[in-house]
């Protein structure tokens, strides 16, 4: 008789987690428990981030285990038998497996007792739902464009060319080997990346017109948008320099400050293991011109 699907989960969660290296436990309530939720991630912005930041938010014990983008570790048979997809995050809560970052986000919200992420009134939770529809459909992916091309596909670019092809046909998705490829040869197209570099402007004039109106994103207090926002901004001063900074964008640059300032936020950075960690400091910054350049 063949296990289960969720007995193999477990097995394979057993083995992921098994050792120091890779089961570092995040306990803000509840110590000297076992936490029940495994997050499997990599560096705490983008996608990742959002149920990373989520559950620092709302104080819930989570053993972390780091997945090496770089490395393909996504694409490993390990962790493949949890997420077929080969995507990242990808959350275990008991024998529950849960993927896509936002929808992981509000089963968060939901599921643990914590600060509510979602605001109380109707209005406002359709505003949080619009802004995170936005970005996960139509400016996230601009921005992941724009960060392929300039940091992931030259990360990996010098490797060995056949080690490398191997590594995509392990892709099972068939959109993300078509992406992988084209960061680590630069061929995303002149239009695609003008359609990109269109998109990110006016997203941060959008931002910046919302952000005019109310102290966060989608209403007077914090929420998921502004989780989903900060891990697809946080670098925008730094990336986007002649686009965002103090004397263009104030409101954008007091949201981000008023985010990254958050004990949640700063514990969920220092997950973080490559230079990505670097570029959220550019926050701690009193005043940024329009001339500090990534």
């Amino acid at each position: 008789m063949k296990p289960c699907p969720l007995a193999r989960v477990a097995q394979e969660r057993r083995a992921l987690t098994a050792g120091g290296a890779n089961g570092m436990q995040h306990l803000q309530r509840g110590i000297g428990l076992m936490p029940s939720v495994t997050l499997y991630h990599w560096e705490p912005n983008a996608n990742s981030g959002k149920p990373m930041l989520a559950l620092m938010e709302k104080g819930v014990a989570f053993n972390s285990h780091y997945l090496d983008l770089l490395n393909f570790d996504q694409h490993k048979p390990e962790y493949l038998a949890i997420n077929p997809q080969g995507t990242i995050p990808a959350m275990l809560h008991g024998e529950r497996v849960l993927t896509e970052s936002t929808a992981i986000m509000e089963y968060v919200d939901e599921a643990f007792e914590g600060p509510r992420l979602m605001p109380a009134d109707a209005k406002d939770r359709w505003r949080v739902r619009w802004w995170m529809k936005l970005m996960d459909q139509w400016l996230g992916p601009s921005f992941s464009m724009i960060g392929w091309s300039v940091f992931v596909g030259p990360s990996v670019r010098s490797r060995d060319p056949q080690e490398l092809e191997a590594a995509i046909e392990r892709i099972p998705l068939p959109e993300r080997r078509r992406a992988w490829r084209k960061a680590i040869t630069g061929q995303f197209s002149t239009e695609e990346m003008e359609e990109s570099r269109r998109r990110v402007a006016l997203g941060i004039r959008m931002l910046e017109q919302e952000l005019s109106q109310r102290p966060y994103l989608a209403s007077n207090q914090y929420s998921l948008a502004d989780i989903n926002g900060f891990n697809l901004a946080y670098a925008l001063p730094l990336s986007q320099p002649a686009l965002s900074n103090d004397e263009l964008t104030p409101n954008i640059l007091r949201w981000l400050r008023a985010i990254y300032a958050r004990p949640a936020t700063r514990a969920c950075w220092a997950l973080g293991r490559t230079n990505l960690v670097k570029r959220v400091t550019i926050l701690e910054q009193p005043h940024i011109g329009g001339g500090q350049a990534a």
